[in-house]
């Protein structure tokens, strides 16, 4: 029987300095897209996978995350005083009653394999997901990264990457895969080195933001020195689980923004606000008079 995918691990003790002065005292994971958080957004998909756990690992300045997950009893007894029962729904379903959130600190930044194995404890012996809140992607056809993902984990039995053809000129941003058994949707991944110049990349598939990991891992990740930037790469590890099991690439079926930058961020509150439900035709319109007086 294969094992479902009920644990989620957010590494989310980043300092954010790329968006700094924003993320002096809060968290680049807070950053609102319109009207939600990134860290929201990647609950949320987690969740349509069919998460139950979701295992944060943070490290100080951090605490405002917890806080937008836990019940804010003041709010919601002004928000229900006042008769604002939309906005109080929205501030009461921020987390579903059947999903439960897990705290964990690293104490070090010591790299995201570093991050992944402090939840261990908590994952212990079950296969799980990794999600890099910073990338924000939306799924076509409105299924979530996380959720083709695990359909994938369940028909292959193995640990899955999500993967997106790059410049070849940008591989030394990304963690790059070679492939083989190609059927244009996922393949088997041969080797994967992290942040390679472009003359000694193996390809332009380069891994974002999400991981289906078996439980191995984490042995692996114990012995895995310190790589690229002095940290412990997660990629170092993935490479040694490939001497003893099959991992699949799967591209990316929808759109991901790289939020970790400036552009890219932008660009996703552009799209978002253009696709809200509430504000989205008015914002066309706004953006509309904008290009007609540039």
């Amino acid at each position: 029987m294969v094992k479902k995918i009920r644990k989620a691990v957010f590494p989310v003790a980043g300092m954010g300095t790329r968006f700094l002065p924003a993320t002096k005292a809060n968290p680049k994971e807070m950053l609102p897209v319109v009207d939600k958080p990134l860290i929201q957004y990647a609950a949320e998909e987690a969740e349509e996978a069919g998460v139950q756990s979701l295992v944060f690992i943070t490290g100080r300045n951090k605490r405002s995350i917890p806080d937008h997950f836990d019940k804010a009893y003041e709010l919601e007894s002004e928000l229900q005083e006042a008769g604002k029962t939309e906005l109080l729904q929205k501030v009461q379903n921020v987390l579903p009653a059947d999903v439960s959130c897990i705290y964990l600190r690293q104490a070090e930044a010591l790299g995201l394999g570093h991050a992944v194995l402090c939840a261990e404890p908590v994952v212990a012996d079950e296969p799980f997901a990794v999600i890099l809140a910073d990338d924000l992607i939306r799924g076509d056809d409105g299924v979530g990264a996380l959720a083709q993902m695990a359909a994938v984990y369940e028909r292959y039995q193995c640990s899955v990457i999500l993967v997106e053809e790059v410049p070849a000129e940008e591989t030394a941003k990304y963690g790059i895969v070679e492939i083989e058994n190609d059927d244009g949707e996922t393949a088997n991944i041969t080797s994967i080195v992290e942040k390679p110049k472009p003359e000694d990349a193996p390809s332009n598939l380069a891994v974002v933001g999400r991981y289906i990991l078996t439980p191995r891992i984490f042995d692996l990740l114990k012995e895995t020195g310190r790589g690229a930037g002095g940290e412990i790469q997660l990629t170092d590890a993935i490479a040694e689980l490939l001497k003893y099991e099959k991992v699949r690439a799967y591209r990316v079926r929808g759109k991901r923004y790289d939020c970790g930058s400036k552009l890219g961020y932008l660009e996703a509150t552009v799209e978002f606000g253009l696709a809200h439900q509430e504000l989205g035709e008015d914002f066309r319109g706004y953006l509309k008079t904008l290009s007609d007086n540039l």
